[in-house]
């Protein structure tokens, strides 16, 4: 089992930066792929960014280049630094391990963004 538990949520004016980080229970080193997704009221989850073992990284077009996800292992930790904030990125964000048949979730992480 995984536990997942994001943090570095906020308030946050428009143009402003914040770093969420997400702390798993065991060893991420077998975690192939570790996710960020986001939810906004009334919407569906959506994936933000995804981050392989090898370094590969992929995001969703609302947030290229803005937007970038990190895995230090030997932490046993997945960051999502966020540039450039919009109104549009305000969202619970929530972190996800795909391991083992089962994927797992952290209780996520409000981002607010309002001047």
């Amino acid at each position: 089992q995984v536990q997942l538990v994001e943090s570095g949520g906020g308030l946050v004016q428009p143009g402003g930066s914040l770093r969420l980080s997400c702390a798993a229970s065991r060893s991420i080193g077998s975690i192939r792929t570790m996710v960020w997704y986001r939810q906004a009221p009334g919407k569906q989850r959506d994936l933000v960014a995804s981050i392989t073992n090898g370094g590969i990284t992929t995001y969703a077009d609302s947030v290229k280049g803005r937007f970038t996800i990190s895995r230090d292992n030997a932490k046993n930790t997945v960051f999502l630094q966020m540039n450039s904030l919009k109104p549009e990125d305000t969202a619970v964000y929530y972190c996800s391990a795909p391991w083992r048949a089962s994927v797992y979730w952290g209780q996520g992480t409000q981002v607010t963004v309002s001047s």
